[in-house]
């Protein structure tokens, strides 16, 4: 395989920070990934540090991508989920940079899993407008329409029957208030229903843990739009960082 089939992804999150090269033509990792437990405190010197290490072990000396969870703007993240709030405001582009020598592009972590979902997973093929939602401790999104991703869309965030709507429909809202499959099922569809209603999205994929019990939530779920599970799973944010890098 030539370098230039060649990219690599780092997915920062709140408990661990994952990276390896990635197949930029298969879409899939090019080697083993390395995992580092995220430091603590998670500051912004303390996880560049890991990011290099991650770099330097597998002899990666090129631009790479790296995810975090926040709103990135420019390089800049502007807000801090599960990691230290000292990254609030920080140009997290030029610390890696300074950090590890090497060229980084920051991305929201939703929004690099989106990404490579409709390059290389659920959504591969489809050129219209594409819904990625990631059901976890919160909800994560994504939206790629004809194949450009709209970044930041914080749509996890919105007011649902006069909620935020991850607090009552993510999954750790169903595993909090121990709701049966068909329970959660009915919140989805309150969501959900409320996103069609703003987007009118041509395929709605679905990610996280959950995604891997589609057949059990899903027959509860009534939309408009086809629903399908995420198929790259934990590795669709070090896939679809490395491929906007790549692309950058």
């Amino acid at each position: 395989m030539t370098k230039k089939h060649l990219g690599f992804g780092i997915d920062i999150g709140g408990s661990g920070i994952k990276g390896a090269p990635v197949d930029l033509h298969k879409g899939k990792l090019a080697d083993e990934r390395l995992r580092v437990e995220t430091p603590k405190p998670s500051t912004p010197d303390a996880v560049a540090k890991v990011v290099g290490e991650i770099l330097d072990h597998f002899g990666w000396t090129d631009e790479f991508g790296c995810t975090f969870p926040a709103v990135v703007q420019h390089g800049t993240t502007r807000t801090a989920a599960n990691v230290d709030s000292s990254w609030i405001g920080a140009d997290a582009r030029g610390i890696l940079k300074s950090a590890t020598g090497r060229k980084a592009l920051i991305v929201n972590d939703a929004d690099a899993a989106g990404v490579a979902e409709v390059e290389f997973g659920a959504a591969a093929g489809n050129k219209g407008v594409v819904l990625v939602t990631t059901l976890g401790t919160g909800i994560g999104s994504a939206l790629i329409a004809h194949g450009k991703l709209v970044p930041n869309t914080e749509l996890g965030h919105i007011q649902v029957d006069g909620h935020d709507a991850e607090t009552k429909a993510a999954d750790s809202a169903r595993e909090r208030e121990e709701l049966s499959w068909e329970d959660w099922g009915g919140r989805l569809t309150r969501y959900f229903q409320a996103v069609e209603n703003l987007i009118w999205p041509d395929l709605i994929v679905v990610g996280g843990g959950v995604s891997k019990k589609f057949d059990r939530w899903a027959p509860y779920v009534e939309t408009r739009t086809k629903i399908v599970p995420a198929h790259l799973l934990n590795e669709a944010g070090i896939i679809g960082a490395a491929l906007l890098a790549h692309e950058d």
